[in-house]
């Protein structure tokens, strides 16, 4: 059976960290299908949606991300929106 290192000796052999790689998630808003209805916006937990400046074809106002690194890829938005319009992926 081996014995650790002592203090006087030092370490044999460099640990290396390699960092964690956190991937970003993207939020794919169908516009053609969204009418608007700001139910994603209300129930994102992190409050990372607010209705876009811009109008869709349809006349309405979709939801845009504001601080997407926020987002934690829970899928509320997704689960909720009455027309299936939001997607959320990592990279």
């Amino acid at each position: 059976m081996s014995m650790p290192p002592s203090p006087e000796k030092g370490l044999r052999h460099a640990v290396q960290i390699k960092p964690k790689r956190v991937d970003m998630p993207k939020l794919h808003v169908e516009e053609r299908y969204c009418k608007g209805c700001g139910i994603c916006i209300a129930f994102c937990p992190v409050k990372i949606l607010e209705k876009s400046k811009r109008m869709n074809s349809r006349g309405y106002f979709p939801p845009e991300s504001v601080e997407m690194e926020k987002c934690k890829k829970c899928g509320m938005c997704s689960l909720l929106c009455p027309d299936f319009a939001i997607v959320v992926e990592s990279e």
